[in-house]
């Protein structure tokens, strides 16, 4: 098997200091983190669809995980009407 660079990268939740900051946050930020984890960087509303909980459920989310510097945004390069969500390195 070839390794590729994105293999390579170690995630988010590997680190002791992310996954300790991710532990005082709701059930919903961690599975907003982790699907995250898995395909960012996404939109809210891909967010929506792929975690399958409500729009305002997902929106606060992503203010919990601002607040604790555990995700960033950036304007989407496809529609700059749209903020896409990534997780911190």
């Amino acid at each position: 098997m070839s390794t590729t660079s994105e293999e390579a990268k170690p995630s988010a939740f590997a680190e002791p200091e992310f996954r300790e900051r991710l532990r005082e946050l709701p059930p919903s930020a961690k599975l907003v983190a982790k699907v995250l984890e898995s395909d960012a960087p996404l939109s809210q509303s891909q967010l929506v669809d792929q975690s399958l909980l409500p729009d305002r459920t997902v929106r606060y989310a992503l203010n919990r995980l601002e607040e604790s510097d555990l995700v960033d945004s950036r304007y989407s390069f496809t529609d700059a009407r749209k903020q896409v969500y990534y997780l911190t390195d």
